[in-house]
């Protein structure tokens, strides 16, 4: 039939205008985008916080039951370090002269002594203790480990040796070791006893005097720190 249309008689008005049915979209100002980009990087930063707060939480409230709510209303006997001192790059050499760093022992509570390698009875008496304290902790002596540090040149005595099976020996760099640890005003640092904890933050230092007293006072707070950190603590390095 002449003068018949040959388009489609169901086509909507104006599909001939957009081939293929493409849209064009209006791309975003600059301004725009900048806003998008400081609220996403904004949003970022909160959830590393979050997620920070989340990781030191498990900590700060074992500490917080340790010296705030305090178990058995006692005082406590160790002195805290405020701020704390994490575990400086320092490389130490075991008695079998294998190179050790000493962030490698993070992830156990560490119970330090600092003496020169002749050993003086009041070292020998320091590192007993270490020794009883730990073993005193019963099913909890696993989450600590008892630490010699040697500050100086001096050869560690033959007799010594048997005893510190158990024991971390490490001979360090006395220089390197005075900028991590500190003794109390008018003290040496091998009169005290330090505590390291799980995430290599030294946090507390016993008083110089070390008798069967107050030994028995050092055991206690050993004993509370185990109780305020069962929960997240557990024995044993990771990867070990």
């Amino acid at each position: 039939m002449s003068g018949s249309n040959s388009s489609s008689p169901t086509a909507a008005p104006g599909a001939l205008d957009q081939p293929l049915g493409l849209t064009v979209h209006t791309l975003p100002l600059p301004q725009e985008a900048a806003v998008a980009d400081e609220q996403r990087t904004r949003t970022g930063r909160w959830k590393m916080l979050l997620v920070a707060l989340v990781c030191a939480a498990p900590v700060l409230t074992s500490y917080f039951m340790y010296y705030v709510v305090r178990p058995e209303g006692r005082r406590v006997y160790g002195e805290l370090i405020d701020p704390q001192r994490p575990i400086p790059s320092i490389t130490g050499t075991a008695p079998d002269g294998k190179s050790v760093v000493l962030p490698s022992l993070q992830g156990q509570w560490l119970l330090v002594s600092v003496a020169g390698g002749a050993c003086d009875p009041a070292c020998e008496k320091h590192l007993y203790y270490q020794r009883q304290m730990r073993e005193g902790l019963g099913r909890d002596k696993d989450r600590m480990d008892w630490v010699w540090l040697i500050s100086d040149a001096a050869p560690l005595r033959e007799e010594l040796k048997p005893a510190l099976h158990q024991a971390t020996v490490l001979r360090v760099d006395p220089a390197q070791l005075a900028g991590w640890l500190q003794p109390a005003q008018g003290r040496q640092l091998s009169e005290h006893l330090y505590v390291v904890d799980p995430l290599g933050h030294w946090m507390m230092r016993f008083p110089a005097t070390q008798d069967a007293k107050t030994a028995g006072k050092v055991r206690k707070d050993l004993e509370r720190l185990m109780r305020a950190s069962a929960g997240w603590d557990k024995a044993g390095r990771t990867g070990d």
